[in-house]
């Protein structure tokens, strides 16, 4: 009778029951289980919406790139029908100073005493139709020593006083008509470094200083093997020249 009444007080009144097989309150274990269960759909939610997001950079990204080739390349063909296209190509130039005691005027003298004078009328006789023989040998009559004759000067230590400075510098256009179109007439643009750039200065010790650049390399740029004998020649002849004005 009173293990009866006990039952029945524990079926009935108990008002927080026990399972003691697990020592688990029920509806506990349920809630604890829900809550890990939301969680995670919380989780996947979130990781779901970062991947898509990761997606849309990936894709606004290769679109840019996409529309940003094209527009560049819609820029270039533009560029190609306009007719007005820029191609730089890089050269390599051998440069050469040569350093002398002798004085700065003395170079100047000795280094113009081998040359001969230019005349522009040549031009002229040409586009007038003379006897090309004839220009020829005007032309030859014109060259000096050296082989080369002076085509202009630019004294730049003179126009160095308008910035207060007083130097010793003249730029010198020296080359010879007959040499040049013995490259022109392979590839024009030979003609870009014909006449042959040379600079005079006495430097800030009172040493005189040649400094050119070497035919070879200027006209090489242009690979073509006739072009570059010619050079090979100016270069030969250039170096002679400055030697016996500083010597």
């Amino acid at each position: 009778m009173d293990q009866f009444s006990d039952e029945n007080h524990q079926a009935e009144g108990g008002s927080d029951p026990v399972d003691k097989r697990f020592n688990l309150r029920p509806d506990s274990d349920h809630r604890c289980c829900s809550r890990v269960t939301k969680e995670g759909e919380v989780q996947e939610r979130k990781m779901g919406n970062q991947h898509r997001r990761n997606l849309m950079v990936v894709g606004f990204t290769l679109s840019a790139l996409v529309l940003g080739g094209n527009f560049f390349h819609d820029q270039s063909g533009l560029a190609s029908q306009r007719g007005d296209p820029m191609n730089v190509t890089r050269i390599t130039v051998d440069h050469v100073r040569v350093v002398a005691d002798k004085p700065f005027d003395r170079v100047v003298k000795a280094f113009e005493q081998q040359l001969g004078q230019f005349n522009p009328e040549v031009y002229k006789s040409l586009i007038a139709g003379e006897d090309v023989e004839k220009v020829r040998a005007k032309i030859e009559a014109m060259v000096g020593p050296s082989g080369f004759m002076l085509f202009r000067t630019s004294d730049h230590g003179a126009l160095l006083r308008l910035a207060g400075q007083k130097k010793k510098a003249i730029q010198y256009l020296v080359g010879n008509p007959l040499f040049a179109i013995q490259m022109t007439q392979h590839d024009i643009r030979a003609s870009l470094y014909a006449p042959l750039r040379v600079l005079l200065y006495e430097n800030e010790h009172g040493k005189t200083c040649v400094e050119y650049d070497n035919p070879s390399s200027l006209f090489g740029q242009f690979g073509n093997a006739k072009v570059t004998d010619v050079a090979n020649m100016l270069e030969r002849k250039l170096a002679q020249l400055v030697a016996k004005a500083i010597q």
